[in-house]
């Protein structure tokens, strides 16, 4: 599909774009996502019907604009989070050529690298909703949607949103970025792994990491961190601490809440042992999914 045909099209005759190849239909839900009764009770709407002043992008994109829906694509959105920390990245995957001001049409496109090359993915505006609530992810700011129209095209490109129920973060950062991806195990990690980190942190690479369990039951441990969940990683830095250095790793959790409780954590008393200036650049206490 050729956006640019299709919009002009659209345009010219006053039409509102509807996308035929992933149409607003349970099909492109999937048919195991939810119990058979709620899929019916789906429901689609464009931007323009939810809010009066509709926006791409309001003030930049954040990794904390996203909030996950209904959908376990944490891995997606760990990626995601990634992504905007390195805006060079971003603009390859939502182009600028579009918007919700000048010559709106209903139309998005966005950018995936899939084997070996950069496919232009086009949708629709109509987004799911269940109960008056997203089933996508969505922003934290009410009229702004860039994350519900991405993950949307994504889940065209993976043939439905219920093919995102469940994946791995490194195919996610492969498919937004077209980079080639390494992994560490952190049961038998390399010995130099936090030198490893600082200096991927440094080089701007994308990071994420994940905890082991079964992603379909969101166990909440203790400690605060989730069981078969993603992270995205959002920094790594080694500091001074009891007269020696200390390396210690910032990560984000997609669902934008839920933080690990342990040591270094936003309460934690080593905090008090660190000197004010690092302290002061690096702690930030909000509940708002990131935690050293």
């Amino acid at each position: 599909q050729d956006f640019r045909d299709l919009r002009a099209s659209c345009l010219s005759q006053g039409l509102l774009f509807e996308d035929s190849t992933f149409p607003a239909h349970i099909s492109s839900i999937g048919p195991t996502l939810l119990p058979e009764e709620k899929l019916w009770q789906i429901q689609w709407k464009r931007p323009t019907e939810l809010q009066r002043n509709p926006h791409l992008i309001m003030d930049g994109v954040s990794i904390f604009d996203i909030m996950q829906g209904e959908i376990g694509d944490c891995w997606m959105l760990a990626a995601l989070g990634s992504l905007t920390r390195q805006k060079h990245f971003l603009e390859n995957v939502l182009p600028k050529d579009q918007g919700f001001q000048d010559d709106y049409a209903g139309i998005f496109h966005f950018r995936f690298w899939q084997y070996g090359d950069w496919v232009d993915v086009v949708i629709d505006d109509r987004l799911p909703f269940l109960n008056g609530r997203y089933l996508s992810v969505h922003s934290r700011t009410s009229n702004e949607f860039w994350p519900s129209l991405l993950e949307k095209a994504y889940a065209k490109l993976q043939g439905s949103y219920q093919n995102l129920n469940g994946g791995y973060l490194s195919d996610a950062l492969v498919d937004l970025t077209g980079g080639v991806q390494v992994q560490f195990s952190l049961k038998d990690p390399p010995p130099d792994l936090e030198e490893i980190l600082r200096a991927a942190d440094t080089s701007r690479c994308l990071m994420g990491c994940s905890t082991s369990g079964q992603s379909r039951r969101n166990i909440e441990l203790r400690n605060g961190i989730v069981q078969g969940h993603a992270y995205t990683v959002t920094g790594a830095v080694k500091i001074p601490y009891k007269n020696d250095w200390k390396h210690i790793i910032r990560i984000w959790n997609p669902w934008g809440h839920g933080e690990w409780k342990g040591p270094w954590s936003d309460n934690s008393p080593q905090w008090d042992r660190v000197e004010p200036k690092y302290r002061e650049d690096l702690l930030r206490k909000k509940d708002d999914g990131e935690f050293w």
